[in-house]
């Protein structure tokens, strides 16, 4: 839930004044890894809050992006980073699922990180071109259900929130439609604008053209209706009982210093609630949902568990 403006400023102050100077930390350029390609919601949002972060810790936040393998290119990169706190990454859902898609798992999210803060969600929908013979989301399941596996849809991974979901929607639905994941939404979307694909999955940066009717938004995947877009129903509306935001937050290598954390931790939250990070939020339909580091640890094993249940019930397993 959006919190009132009116309570964004008082945050901000309560949550801006970590110890700098009793930790010494930091005191050269901080690299935040942003696993998915430039021009995307995840970049476009990452960076405005590197910035803002950046202004309260007196120290560069720099982006890097490193996109492909479903989003878990940061957490890997992790392995071999230095825990000192200047190597640090975004943390989506993909990263807690790749040990369980995977015989061979790369790392074990629960104890290979150290998690920092959580940051926000994502809006999720079902995009499609204008000129596709679907207007809704059960036009384009009996077309699916009608001509099994011909369908396509485009998403920025493997493993990704994006794919599962839309896995998740076909067993529900009793269709079958084909996979293509891409390295992130830039290429999502110009495969579907040059019609090698039917469909796309991805976060809300198709937003804009949606709304200068370049491209047709059957369904969002919130709980509730985007405030954009009121007059497109959420999957629940449209019959399928689903429900996808994949929240994420920020870590870095196990073993850091806990006071090195709670400076991360504490600039990283006071930034989420900073006026210029939630406008960029608003402008993707997405919602601050802060939380501190012992908070975010736990959340992270709550949610490990959900995922190993999903993916049973999916049947899901990739090698």
């Amino acid at each position: 839930m959006m919190l009132p403006r009116r309570s964004l400023g008082a945050l901000a102050c309560a949550l801006a004044a970590p110890a700098y100077a009793q930790s010494g930390f930091p005191n050269a350029p901080i690299r935040l890894i942003c696993p998915w390609g430039p021009g995307g919601t995840t970049d476009v949002q990452m960076r405005v809050l590197a910035e803002t972060t950046s202004r309260r810790i007196g120290q560069s936040v720099v982006v890097e992006n490193r996109s492909g393998a479903g989003g878990v290119l940061g957490a890997q990169s992790m392995l071999s980073a230095r825990p000192d706190g200047y190597s640090i990454t975004q943390m989506p859902i993909s990263v807690f699922r790749q040990p369980l898609l995977n015989s061979r798992a790369l790392f074990d999210p629960l104890t290979d990180f150290t998690y920092i803060s959580h940051i926000s969600g994502y809006l999720f929908g079902t995009v499609v071109l204008p000129d596709s013979p679907w207007r809704t989301m059960q036009e384009l399941i009996a077309h699916a259900r009608a001509n099994p596996g011909k369908l396509t849809y485009g998403t920025p991974g493997v493993g990704s929130s994006l794919h599962l979901t839309m896995e998740l929607i076909a067993q529900r639905a009793g269709i079958e439609w084909v996979h293509v994941p891409f390295r992130g939404y830039a290429e999502n979307v110009q495969a579907l604008m040059s019609k090698q694909i039917d469909i796309l999955a991805d976060s809300s940066g198709w937003a804009p053209m949606v709304l200068e009717g370049q491209l047709r938004l059957l369904a969002s995947w919130g709980a509730e209706r985007a405030k954009r877009f009121p007059n497109t129903p959420t999957l629940r509306e449209s019959g399928i009982d689903v429900v996808s935001a994949s929240p994420y937050g920020f870590a870095g290598p196990k073993g850091m210093d806990p006071a090195v954390v709670r400076v991360l931790d504490q600039a990283f939250r006071a930034a989420t609630m900073d006026p210029a990070h939630i406008a960029v939020l608003d402008r993707y339909d997405m919602a601050p949902m802060p939380m501190n580091s012992d908070e975010y640890s736990g959340f992270v094993r709550r949610t490990m568990e959900e995922e190993r249940t999903l993916i049973q019930r999916l049947g899901l397993r990739l090698s």
